[in-house]
This record gives C-alpha cells, structure tokens and sequence, in this order.
C-alpha cells in the first residue's frame, strides 16, 4: 500500500485466532475501505499469523513481538507501526459495527480541538443479557474523572469507556502510551491522562457502535482481581482524579476486586483510603457494603436484569 490510509486499526493478540479473525473482519467489514489492520502478535504464536494470511486482503499486517509484553504494549507497538493521521483500537475479542469508523472520523472531523479522543457507546453482551454502555454521555462541565468512577445506583455506574471505542489521533497515541504492567483500567488510566495534553479533549458517539463480549468463562485480563496493584496505581494517580471520583473509584472498583480476600483488614484500610485522600458520599458506603456482602454472581446477575430492564423501558 502506497497512499496514506484513513485510519490505522490496532489490535493486540496472542493464541486466540479463532477470535481475533472476527475482530478483524469487523473491521475489514467497515464503511470506510481506506484503512490499515495493525495485528501485534504478543509473544510467540505460530497459528494467529497463519489464520490472517488466509484472509488474503492486503489491508492487514502482522507485527509480530518476540516475547509477550502485554496489551498495553501491544497497543504502543502498534502505534508506533500506524501510517494514518487516526488510530482506532481493537481488542481481540471484541468487533464493530459497519458504521463505526466513519461516525468517528466524522466526530473527529467537526471537533473544535486539535486532538480529538472519540469513543462511542458499545452493547455490552454477556452469558445472560445485554445492554447498552455508557448509560449517559458526559454532561457539559463535568470532570471526566467523576464521569468515570461516581454511580448513582448500587450496582452499576453511569459513565464508561472501553477500548475498542476509542480512535485518537496517531500522535497522542504515541505522545502518551499505555501505562505497561497495568492489568486492568488501561483505558481509564490513558484517557485521564491524554486528556491533559494541550488540546486534547474526549467526544463520545451517542450510537453504539462496538460489541463488548464479556464472557466470563473466558480467560481474560478484566476478569482478574489484582487489587494491590490497583490500588498502588490509583495512589500513584491521584493527580487524576477528583476527591469525589477517588472515593468512589476505591469503594466501587477496588473494593469489588478485594472483596475475594473476605479481610475486614483489607476493607478497613479501603475505607481509610478514600476517607483520608476522597471525599465519599453514602452511594460509595452503600455500594462497599454491597460489595462485601452479596457473593458475585448473585450481583452480576441483579446487575444485568437491572440494566436490561432499564434498555426495554
């Protein structure tokens, strides 16, 4: 390919070809032809470059990494390899919808700021039900860190944003990577801090453009419960955050992924947390509670009927 694609399209993948082929035929699969599929194989893997070679369209090209380095670097790799003005981000498990490209560069487009961040609502589909995220876009004003991480109910919030919505400029994806070794809220954590670069700011897509598979008896890096090394990021990050968004971020987030330990020490110092460096308010107590109290499945499952309910009403 000579010309300069539309947008570069990054997805990072290792052992899954049966599903990173789907993620790419949705992109292939676009309205907007003009694009490129960056592939990063992470790690050693034989079968993925085979399975994309069979697809036989010119648009994709493997990099592929010596050893595993993670999604996070993955993503910067790919990044570095992108040869179009925009970088839209794929995970392997996930796909779009036809339209999705070409709403983005639109919003992109018509964006008063040089570095437009354009994500969109996604349908996020589990083993039980679907419904659509985020609930609500961001309203005028509000601080994004607060968008992100303060819930109006017990057991869901508002605000949300995946990676396989986002399409950024090449060069702020380049001038602020992904956080490497951060296990989970790698999106949350680049876009609180793209955000702060001069003439960056975030538009999200009121369609939903992006299926988010969540299936949980899948081995994925979301599913894991690494609340030690969350909660030494969210110290490290507090610049980012809010006092009330820090509270809520450490009783929702954090408490759910320490819940397993079922250590009223390790609950203790949660609620230190966000009373010393946030400002709660009594959702956050309410949903810490919760958290604690009701086993997981039982509130994923309420969550779900809740939420569905909510999207046929």
């Amino acid at each position: 390919m000579d010309t300069t694609p539309e947008v570069s399209v990054v997805i990072p993948t290792r052992n899954r070809p049966h599903l990173v082929l789907r993620a790419v035929r949705s992109a292939l699969a676009q309205t907007v032809h003009d694009i490129e599929v960056v592939v990063v194989v992470d790690g050693p893997d034989e079968d993925t470059p085979k399975a994309l070679a069979e697809l036989g369209d010119p648009r994709v090209r493997v990099v592929p990494l010596a050893e595993r380095g993670g999604a996070p670097n993955a993503r910067n790799v790919g990044a570095q390899h992108a040869r179009a003005p925009f970088t839209a981000l794929l995970d392997d498990d996930d796909e779009w919808l036809a339209g999705k490209l070409a709403v983005q560069l639109g919003m992109a487009r018509a964006a008063r700021v040089p570095l437009p961040i354009v994500a969109t609502r996604l349908i996020n589909r589990t083993p039980r039900a679907a419904y659509v995220m985020p609930r609500r876009l961001p309203r005028p004003g509000e601080h994004l860190s607060e968008y992100f991480t303060v819930r109006r109910g017990l057991f869901h919030g508002e605000g949300f944003i995946q990676t396989s919505t986002i399409l950024a400029p090449t060069a702020l994806l380049r001038a602020v990577p992904f956080t490497v070794g951060l296990r989970r809220q790698q999106e949350l954590d680049w876009t609180l801090r793209a955000i702060r670069q001069d003439g960056a700011a975030l538009v999200i897509a009121e369609q939903p453009l992006v299926v988010w598979h969540t299936d949980e008896d899948r081995e994925r890096i979301s599913l894991e419960l690494p609340w030690e090394s969350q909660l030494a990021w969210l110290r490290g990050s507090r610049e980012l955050f809010t006092p009330r968004a820090y509270a809520a971020f450490t009783l929702s987030v954090i408490s759910s992924m320490a819940a397993a330990t079922h250590r009223p020490a390790v609950l203790r110092e949660l609620l230190h947390e966000a009373r010393t460096h946030g400002r709660p308010g009594a959702i956050d107590y309410l949903t810490t509670l919760q958290i604690w109290l009701v086993p997981p499945r039982v509130r994923r499952a309420v969550r779900d009927r809740v939420l569905s309910r909510r999207r046929d009403d």
